[in-house]
């Protein structure tokens, strides 16, 4: 027997607010997933997005509380090249989303930039950068 991963969760205070934030950048939340306690999406590639409230993790954990400070972990969504992480950016921090860093040419080789869902957790936005023998 072989465990695989399979899917990211992620704990948010509105589902609302997380599931309009996450269908922008791609993921097929059904309709009415805006109303549920726990949501899921796929996006091309075989994972799926979980989103639970708060509420849904207290009824299995009832002393759970969120984290303080700031977050460990955070997604990554690969562009088709650098000006879509510049229009992407654009238009969440546009619609009022927090931008945590401008798109920039990372020393790394990428266009980067990082905003945050409606809980604060990091989105890394990313694709490469062309090289000379491009």
């Amino acid at each position: 027997m072989t465990a695989r991963f399979d899917a990211i969760g992620l704990v948010v205070s509105d589902m609302a607010a997380s599931v309009a934030f996450y269908r922008r950048l791609g993921f097929a939340f059904p309709d009415g997933a805006e109303e549920l306690p726990h949501a899921e999406a796929g996006p091309p590639g075989g994972l799926r997005l979980l989103l639970d409230t708060e509420e849904t993790v207290r009824s299995f954990l009832p002393h759970w509380q969120p984290p303080v400070g700031g977050g460990r972990a955070s997604l990554a969504l690969r562009c088709e090249g650098p000006e879509e992480v510049d229009a992407l950016y654009g238009e969440l921090v546009g619609s009022g989303y927090h931008g945590e860093l401008k798109p920039w040419d990372a020393f790394w080789g990428q266009r980067y930039a990082i905003v945050h869902d409606p809980d604060g957790n990091g989105v890394d936005l990313y694709a490469p950068l062309a090289t000379a023998a491009e």
